[in-house]
């Protein structure tokens, strides 16, 4: 089981991963746009965040290097969940410091797979 924080602008999509995610055990905390994510991380310390690369206040992007920027947060992975599958997207995602990638639509199969692969990799 894992503290996982949730940064998505969408209601309907946050409460979906949330519910696959805590009937796969973990606990979770989540927010609704970029400015929440951040003062979130830095406030609950979660083993990994699951962000949504376009929200208001601040991207998925930006908080994500504010995440790697920090020696406090540096080393919790990213993964971004994102709509938007072209090759530059999902460059800029890695390039930010994500260990993964997940385009919109997912299955809840393919989301804990994903998490648990980044969790056990840590």
């Amino acid at each position: 089981m894992a503290k996982i924080l949730i940064a998505e602008d969408e209601r309907d999509i946050r409460d979906l991963i949330a519910f696959t995610l805590q009937f796969a055990g973990h606990e979770v905390i989540t927010t609704s746009n970029g400015e929440e994510a951040l003062q979130a991380v830095r406030t609950h310390q979660p083993q990994l965040v699951l962000l949504d690369v376009r929200m208001p206040k601040l991207t998925g992007y930006e908080v994500c290097k504010e995440i790697k920027a920090d020696p406090k947060t540096q080393a919790i992975p990213v993964i971004f969940l994102s709509a938007k599958g072209q090759e530059s997207e999902i460059r800029s995602g890695l390039e930010a410091g994500a260990e993964q990638y997940l385009l919109k639509p997912f299955s809840p199969d393919q989301l804990i797979e994903q998490v648990n692969k980044v969790l056990t990799a840590r």
